[in-house]
């Protein structure tokens, strides 16, 4: 765990009790790993219509080829499940894999 740092403000509640802590984003990010984190342009492209898993491999700057050979299937099979909405959690738990992601991070 990293040492407390002293740029955090406390809210406190209707009750004058402390109700939240606001702590600096970049010592979130070192306490939690950033793996908990789905990065913006993810989530804008996903809005954006793109699927979660098209949505990751751009983000990622992978190509679709680069994530078939990872897979080891052929570039037009990834680009069939890189349309479904909802994959198999098999699928699903490939990619990811292929991405360097958790599974969940493709359950957007």
């Amino acid at each position: 765990m990293s040492a407390p740092t002293n740029n955090v403000q406390i809210i406190n509640g209707p009750d004058g009790k402390p109700a939240f802590v606001v702590i600096p984003y970049d010592e979130y990010v070192h306490q939690h790993g950033g793996n908990d984190l789905i990065p913006h342009e993810v989530v804008s492209r996903i809005v954006d219509g793109s699927t979660p898993i098209r949505a990751w491999r751009e983000h990622l700057d992978l190509t679709q080829e680069e994530v078939a050979r990872r897979l080891g299937i052929s570039q037009p099979a990834y680009a069939q499940q890189e349309s479904v909405a909802r994959p198999r959690k098999a699928t699903r738990e490939k990619i990811a894999k292929a991405f360097g992601i958790r599974p969940d991070q493709l359950d957007v």
